[in-house]
């Protein structure tokens, strides 16, 4: 029975989901070879035309990957999902080891873009569907949160071991990461089945075998749902981008996080050595720069709730997105230290931002909408637009631009959440009561009117009202 929410406490269920995915996502996202594998396929023979030839196509081949793995994954269900996830991407780490080639880092790394879009929103999915079946939906904003955080954890503890375990076994990084990959999916083994089987969100329709499930016209059933299965999967698709354009707050949510996500790959990904090494910081300290950053950024994944609830949550992401473009334009203005002490703040306002965000999309999408294709076309957005800054960087880096990079990227962002704004304030104006009538509106009439609008509106009319004050249709306070 699904806990009291008043109480605060999750179910044993609840419990043993949180802890699973902890499990799951340091495990899975725990790269060893992170570090070394430029290094690593120089090594190999690669050049560098090769190294981030590869690295082009593997950006392009995740956006690709994200359409198919998301209507699979509302198909089968986000436990099988991540499942085999987990085993392409554990099959993905053995490649370089058994293949040091060009073909064999290619091959890699689309495996890599594989398993990582099966999961990329099966993960986030099955955990807020999950808590929310058992009761126990509020908390949802730590566990995502403390999850990532365990995982950008696990990596300041591993990375630094990396360069004397492959003096002892060249090909360790890979197949630590092979092994850690193996390990999520003994987690994802013993995920529960939900009981929300018909949403798509875990065994598939009751197809799964672990449902325990038998009857006489069982296996004709499957079959049926194999023969049904792509036109479904047409629906399915056809649904969430109706669900996208009918619900202008999803839309904008999504359009926000777009800001926070770009920024932060560009600057922690691409930017990073190139930042450093302009303000003369050498190459034997980027290790410990990074973990420094890595540790700012688990614990504001860990502490979202630290926000004050003064401000909503949407308004909590646009603050931190300007926190980000801020300290990339003071990037250009201070010496080394002040460099290490503005990317540690970048890192720290990342960490808090993503599980906000994440929670937000989550609330914005309609309950009987396909949750895990609309989140794979939130990533879809998101990448697509970071291969689009990658190019502007380049084209930056190669004219000896930098800093030019940064304000540009610091004045874009603020142009555009300003532009953001503009629209919330005009969508909450339009929804809003005239005051005369608000006025008018008192005592049954007033408390009618209110009650007429039920708190789980579907597209977008009671996200709206989240918007505008932060409140979650039950009461909550979503940033939480």
């Amino acid at each position: 029975m699904p806990a009291d929410v008043t109480s605060g406490v999750p179910t044993p269920v609840a419990r043993r989901i949180i802890r699973l995915n902890y499990g799951f996502q340091l495990l899975f996202n725990l790269l060893w070879w992170m570090p070394v594998f430029y290094a690593y396929q120089k090594e190999a023979g690669l050049s560098d035309g090769q190294i981030f030839g590869i690295q082009s196509i593997y950006y392009v081949a995740f956006c690709l990957f994200e359409i198919p793995t998301g209507l699979i994954a509302d198909r089968i269900g986000a436990r099988n999902c991540l499942r085999a996830g987990a085993v392409v991407m554990t099959a993905a780490n053995l490649a370089p080891v058994f293949s040091p080639s060009y073909s064999g880092f290619l091959l890699h790394f689309l495996a890599i873009a594989a398993g990582r879009s099966l999961t990329s929103g099966a993960a986030s999915a099955y955990l807020y569907d999950g808590l929310r079946a058992e009761g126990c939906d509020e908390h949802y904003l730590k566990a995502e949160g403390t999850a990532r955080a365990l995982g950008l954890a696990a990596k300041v503890v591993c990375w630094p071991l990396v360069g004397p375990l492959m003096a002892l076994a060249h090909p360790a990084p890979y197949v630590l990461s092979a092994a850690s990959a193996a390990g999520s999916l003994i987690c994802v083994v013993a995920l529960p089945r939900l009981a929300t089987a018909g949403s798509g969100t875990d065994g598939g329709n009751g197809n799964d075998p672990s449902s325990g499930a038998s009857s006489p016209g069982r296996a004709g059933r499957v079959r049926g749902a194999r023969r049904r299965g792509r036109g479904t999967s047409l629906r399915e698709a056809k649904a969430a981008l109706r669900c996208v354009a009918s619900s202008p707050w999803l839309a904008l949510v999504m359009v926000q996080g777009v800001g926070v996500f770009t920024l932060s790959r560009i600057c922690q990904v691409n930017l990073f050595q190139p930042i450093l090494l302009d303000h003369g910081i050498g190459e034997s300290s980027h290790g410990g720069v990074l973990a420094a950053m890595t540790v700012a950024e688990a614990v504001g994944s860990a502490r979202p709730q630290w926000l004050s609830r003064r401000l909503s949550p949407v308004a909590w992401v646009s603050v931190l997105s300007l926190a980000l473009a801020g300290t990339l334009a003071g990037i250009t203005l201070g010496g080394p230290w002040t460099v290490v002490a503005l990317l540690c703040l970048f890192a720290a306002a990342t960490g808090f931002a993503y599980p906000v965000q994440r929670k937000l999309v989550n609330d914005a999408v309609p309950a009987d909408a396909p949750r895990t294709t609309l989140l794979s076309v939130e990533s879809i957005v998101d990448r697509a637009v970071c291969a689009l800054a990658a190019v502007a960087v380049g084209a930056y880096l190669s004219a000896g631009h930098l800093d030019e990079l940064l304000w540009h990227s610091a004045l874009a962002t603020a142009v555009l959440l300003g532009a953001f704004q503009l629209v919330l304030r005009r969508r909450a104006s339009a929804s809003a009561p005239a005051p005369a009538v608000r006025a008018a509106e008192t005592g049954p009439v007033r408390e009618g009117r209110e009650r007429a609008v039920p708190a789980g509106a579907a597209a977008g009319s009671s996200a709206s009202g989240d918007a505008v004050t932060g409140v979650h249709p039950g009461g909550r306070d979503v940033g939480a």
